[in-house]
């Protein structure tokens, strides 16, 4: 399975850099994910903040591969279990050669990007900073893929 997360935001912090690539290193060959980073917009005080998500949309938009499954991450989609995550990865991985995960700045994803994706996925209804969910997604696909291969994790 080849798993790209499309995500805003080029410095996150260390730790999170460490986090994120210890359940990178434990996914096998078979389930390669990938990290792509986008620039977010500048802001500042006087900022459009609706035209700072439309440029971080477009960049993020001009990631996404033709015959991918795009998947979205927002607060206001649906909100999967572990169970059903993996359930979704397995038939993905039948269906698609790319599943990409797209994941906006500080202030979301515009609009575009979530009328192009396939599916809209929520966390939770809580709200976390866009590099803590780089984390916390590439651990549950490594928790999914424990689920699908029967190994000793997910327990």
């Amino acid at each position: 399975m080849n798993i790209e997360l499309v995500a805003a935001g080029t410095k996150p912090p260390a730790w999170l850099v460490d986090g994120y690539d210890e359940y990178v290193k434990r996914l096998p060959r078979d389930w390669q994910f990938d990290l792509r980073e986008v620039a977010v917009a500048k802001r500042s005080r006087s900022t459009n903040i609706a035209r700072l998500k439309q440029q971080e949309g477009e960049r993020i938009l001009a990631a996404i591969k033709p015959n991918a499954r795009i998947i979205a991450l927002d607060s206001d989609g649906e909100i999967w279990s572990t169970e059903q995550l993996a359930a979704k990865m397995s038939q993905w991985r039948n269906d698609y050669p790319l599943v990409q995960l797209i994941v906006g700045g500080p202030d979301g994803l515009d609009d575009a990007c979530l009328e192009r994706a396939d599916d809209v996925w929520s966390l939770s209804r809580l709200t976390f900073p866009h590099f803590i969910v780089r984390l916390m997604i590439v651990e549950q696909v490594y928790r999914a893929w424990s689920i699908v291969n029967n190994h000793p994790y997910h327990k």
